[in-house]
């Protein structure tokens, strides 16, 4: 699971982001709402954390400018204004979950995992498919035509990437944040040595191409049908 914590307190944010990671959850950070709007419209995560008082822009106009963008990822409410209206106010404003401070890390991180399950469909969950090409994340396995594609565990994060965001530009700086957990390019070539050994793979012995560069701009891949 990866998610996004909007949280100006930085103390409380570095605490809340280790314990995330010792869970086995990949959470970034951004101590304002106009960081965090920005990192919750350019990547994909399962669940965003936000603060309600956010310097340059508060956590529930946030939420509603994701909304408006159509990113429906859950959000769970973080905020010191637990009274009951508070929390239908931010709950209107297109949260799924609201829980006042202080609260305990246990809880939190239990309202998160729900929130995680919660988001899509259980086929949208498991299975993704583009044109005759479709992985299942509970399996691991990639068919096309039916034909099984054996992938190394790194291939198929990026498969998996890749089909999550079909039909979308995936830059380079994408793909070293999700797929390689990376928060800086280490100037190496690794990106495009897996995309290469990738294409071969789910190309090779079919009649059309699904995974396009992007020259100057990344990678897609896409069914042109």
């Amino acid at each position: 699971m990866k998610i996004l914590v909007i949280e100006d307190d930085l103390e409380a944010a570095a605490y809340m982001t280790k314990a995330f990671r010792e869970a086995g959850i990949v959470a970034d950070h951004a101590s304002d709402g106009d960081s965090g709007l920005f990192l919750g419209t350019e990547n994909t995560y399962d669940v965003m954390v936000i603060d309600r008082m956010l310097p340059r822009r508060d956590g529930l106009s946030v939420i509603s400018e994701l909304r408006k963008r159509g990113i429906n990822t859950p959000v769970l409410i973080l905020s010191a204004l637990g009274q009951v209206d508070d929390r239908v106010t931010g709950l209107r404003a297109g949260g799924d979950d609201y829980l006042p401070k202080p609260y305990a890390f246990s809880e939190l991180l239990a309202r998160v995992e729900v929130l995680g399950r919660r988001k899509g469909t259980p086929e949208q969950d498991m299975v993704y498919r583009v044109g005759d090409l479709e992985l299942d994340r509970l399996s691991h396995e990639v068919r096309r035509t039916g034909k099984e594609i054996l992938l190394q565990p790194r291939e198929f994060r990026l498969l998996e990437y890749l089909m999550k965001n079909a039909g979308q530009v995936v830059t380079r700086t994408m793909l070293l944040e999700n797929v390689w957990d990376y928060h800086f390019d280490p100037q190496t070539n690794v990106i495009d040595v897996h995309v290469s050994r990738l294409r071969s793979k789910i190309e090779k012995d079919f009649d059309k191409p699904l995974l396009k560069t992007i020259r100057g701009a990344g990678y897609m891949i896409k069914d042109e049908g």
